[in-house]
């Protein structure tokens, strides 16, 4: 009787697989080759799933991002405001060897989309979905009272995603500056100029 595959769970292994690779070994060098060796397939293997190496790196990124998204969702169960926001950037800021190797993935995926416009409309769509949380948990925050007047919320979000994001690259290649206790005293210290209550001195 032939073995019935599953299709799905191959599909994701093989994901699972990539984003360690390319973690590990960095972007360019990452071949479906590889990936199938790897994983422990004959090569060829991944054709079915993958055919070409774009498609893969592709549905890599998709996963990575879903991995930190469903990360998030747990997080902030129950929580509104600041302190959704807060959670949601303790989930996003690498601050273990499992969330450094994400960023190992993101960065050179955010390169590769410079040039790609398929690469950068997925990165794009990634990033509407955290700047459409961020401003919600914003304007709670606003609506609650608890962000200082002078706050401008766009900008605020906009300020809070460029850390994030570059927060990626810095803990990769500046770790000596941002470690995980650096980075969560870095988020601190920016939510903490946002609350109310804070002296005019630190608009």
């Amino acid at each position: 009787m032939p073995k019935i595959v599953d299709h799905d769970a191959r599909r994701l292994e093989l994901v699972e697989v990539t984003w360690r690779v390319i973690a590990h070994r960095g972007f360019d060098g990452v071949t479906l080759r590889d990936v199938a060796a790897e994983a422990g397939f004959a090569n060829g293997a991944l054709k079915p799933y993958f055919p070409t190496r774009a498609s893969l790196v592709r549905a890599t990124f998709t996963h990575v991002f879903g991995r930190t998204n469903a990360r998030v969702e747990s997080s902030i169960r129950g929580l509104s405001g600041l302190g959704a926001l807060h959670a949601f950037a303790l989930e996003v800021l690498p601050l273990d060897e499992d969330r450094l190797d994400e960023a190992r993935v993101v960065i050179p995926f955010w390169q590769a989309a410079i040039h790609d416009p398929e690469f950068s409309a997925l990165n794009d769509e990634a990033m509407l979905q955290w700047r459409s949380w961020i401003r919600e948990w914003l304007a709670e925050a606003a609506s609650q009272g608890a962000l200082r007047q002078e706050v401008r919320t766009d900008a605020a979000a906009e300020s809070l995603l460029t850390f994030l994001l570059g927060a990626q690259v810095a803990a990769v290649l500046d770790a000596g500056f941002n470690d995980p206790a650096q980075l969560r005293a870095q988020l601190d210290q920016y939510l903490e100029l946002l609350k109310a209550g804070r002296p005019d001195t630190w608009i």
